[in-house]
């Protein structure tokens, strides 16, 4: 087990100290995770994103923030812009644990639908994914 309390107690002196997007999104994270005090772990996330857009940790630990609000699909959503701004292992292994599912080839008709299933198959059979 994670010992999220003292992470979040020198995460947060360390942000009083120097407010990185290392130490927002770590602090975040931690924040996020022992109190589930979402809104302002997102905010913090966001801040560490918006101060450096190139690292792909700051994405995966958004990401992460929105799965312990039960917040899916924006989680889904941070990891894919994660992985445009760089490769990343943990991130595509939460893709692949989460179910990563491309859009319906024909969006106007339900997922179910055979069309739509044959189609998808064929997508996958052409693109390997």
């Amino acid at each position: 087990m994670k010992d999220y309390t003292t992470a979040r107690r020198y995460l947060s002196a360390a942000v009083a100290r120097e407010r990185t997007p290392n130490h927002l999104s770590q602090y975040a994270l931690a924040l996020a995770a022992h109190t589930k005090e979402i809104d302002q772990s997102i905010a913090l996330c966001q801040e560490a994103v918006k101060h450096d857009p190139k690292n792909p940790e700051h994405f995966l630990r958004l990401g992460v923030i929105y799965l312990v609000a039960s917040r899916k699909k924006e989680a889904i959503r941070i990891f894919r812009l994660g992985l445009r701004v760089g490769k990343h292992p943990t991130i595509s292994r939460w893709l692949q644990v989460l179910g990563d599912r491309k859009k319906p080839v024909l969006p106007f008709l339900a997922r179910s639908n055979p069309i739509n299933k044959y189609l998808g198959k064929l997508r996958m059979s052409l693109t390997g994914r």
